[in-house]
């Protein structure tokens, strides 16, 4: 009766700690960003961040042409050099398509007055790319973006997602990329 009464016990506690899980994981899902999907609109501005000049973005700026978004941990920002060479190779018509990349300040150790330097250098040589900073962790919250990553996204003119990739992209995913984005400009 003792084993019966120790394994029942055992399992009960296994069931518990599911249940207790199980909200966590459900808003996990929820907010997961899912290709197919206009994922809901954020706002940077203010102490939330936005644009290099202080000023605010949404993201509903994401339509009427394809935008490819990087969305970077400053610690990771050289992960996805590969896929940001190719892209420039691919030589793409700028009337219909942007880049953005948006910088999870949040995500590092780094003081914000050394990433807004080196921001401020970048916007500088790669004018045609937007540079806006998350302060308080926005798309990872509201979008379910991964974090302390570096996340890519592909949007259509209508804004709905195409392509979404968290962590290093490379081979067929890049080949992938281009496709789509061509395919939708």
């Amino acid at each position: 009766m003792t084993s019966v009464t120790t394994e029942c016990n055992r399992l009960l506690r296994g069931l518990c700690k599911k249940l207790l899980l199980l909200p966590f994981f459900l808003t996990l899902s929820l907010n997961a960003l899912e290709v197919g999907t206009v994922p809901p609109e954020i706002t940077l501005s203010g102490d939330a961040g936005g644009r290099l000049d202080g000023s605010s973005w949404s993201s509903s700026e994401l339509r009427n042409k394809v935008h490819l978004l990087f969305y970077v941990d400053p610690d990771e920002k050289d992960l996805n050099n590969a896929l940001s060479d190719a892209v420039k190779a691919a030589a793409l018509d700028r009337a219909k398509f942007a880049s953005v990349a948006i910088i999870n300040m949040a995500a590092t150790w780094k003081p914000n007055f050394a990433i807004n330097a080196a921001l401020k250098k970048k916007q500088k040589k790669f004018k045609k790319t937007l540079y806006l900073k998350d302060m308080d962790k926005a798309l990872v919250s509201q979008w379910g973006l991964a974090d302390d990553n570096s996340d890519i996204i592909v949007f259509d003119q209508a804004g709905k997602v195409l392509f979404y990739h968290a962590g290093k992209v490379e081979g067929e995913k890049i080949e992938e990329v281009i496709r789509l984005i061509k395919e939708n400009m």
